[in-house]
C-alpha cells in the first residue's frame, strides 16, 4: 500500500468511525453513567469487534455476508430490533437518577460488543474499505500490517473521545429537566438508528 493509498484509507476510516452512530451514542451514555475510566470497557468492546471484522474482511467472510441477502436481512433486523429496544428502555428510564449501580466492567463490555456487532450496516463499511483500498496484486498480509493498526488506533481515539465527552457531560451535573431530556434524546437516537437500519439496503454504510 502506497503512502497516498494509506492516507486516503486513514481519512475514510476517520469519517467512518466519527460519524455519530449507535457505538457513539453508547459511548456517550456509558461515560455519563459510569465515568470515563469504567466506560472504557465499552471502547475495548468496540476494538474487539473492529479486530474481528478486520480479520473477517481480510479473508472475505464479511463480503460474503454483505452479498447474501437472506443472511444480511436476518442480521439487519436483529440489530434493528435490539437498538429500538435499547431506545425504548432508555426513554422509560430517563427519569431515574444516574448512578453507577452494580454494573461491572464485563457488563459494559458485553453490551457494547453486542451493539457493535449486530449493527449490520458496519459490515458494509468494512466491505467498502477493503473493496476500495486493498490492492489485489499485493499480499493481504502485507497490507494488513498498515491497515489494522491504523484502523484500530483511529477507532480507539474516536470512541475514547465520545466516552470522555459523555463523562464530561455527567460531571456538569445538568439540571434534572435538562438531564432527562438529554437522555431521552439519546434514547431517540437509538430508536432512529434501529428504524434506519431496518429500512437500509446492504449498500448503506454507517459506523
Amino acid at each position: 500500500m502506497t503512502f497516498e493509498g494509506w492516507s486516503v484509507f486513514a481519512l475514510f476510516w476517520l469519517v467512518f468511525v466519527t460519524t455519530p452512530g449507535p457505538n457513539a451514542v453508547n459511548c456517550l451514555s456509558n461515560g455519563m453513567t459510569h465515568g470515563f475510566a469504567r466506560a472504557l470497557w465499552g471502547v475495548l468492546a468496540i476494538l474487539t469487534q473492529a479486530s474481528l471484522f478486520l480479520l473477517l474482511s481480510s479473508v472475505g467472510i464479511a463480503a460474503l455476508i454483505a452479498t447474501s441477502p437472506d443472511l444480511f436481512f436476518v442480521l439487519k433486523m436483529a440489530g434493528a430490533g435490539f437498538l429500538i429496544w435499547l431506545g425504548i428502555r432508555g426513554w422509560m428510564n430517563a427519569g431515574i437518577a444516574l448512578t453507577p449501580g452494580p454494573v461491572t466492567g464485563g457488563g459494559i463490555y458485553r453490551k457494547a460488543l453486542l451493539i457493535a456487532t449486530i449493527n449490520a450496516k458496519s459490515v458494509a463499511g468494512y466491505v467498502a474499505a477493503f473493496s476500495q483500498f486493498v490492492q489485489t496484486d499485493v499480499a493481504i498480509s502485507q497490507q494488513m500490517v498498515l491497515i489494522a493498526p491504523t484502523a484500530l488506533c483511529i477507532t480507539a481515539l474516536a470512541y475514547s473521545a465520545y466516552t470522555a465527552l459523555g463523562a464530561g457531560l455527567g460531571r456538569l451535573a445538568l439540571g434534572a429537566v435538562l438531564n432527562v431530556w438529554f437522555r431521552r434524546g439519546m434514547a431517540l437516537c437509538f430508536i432512529a438508528y434501529g428504524v434506519a437500519l431496518g429500512l437500509s439496503s446492504p449498500a448503506s454504510v454507517k459506523g
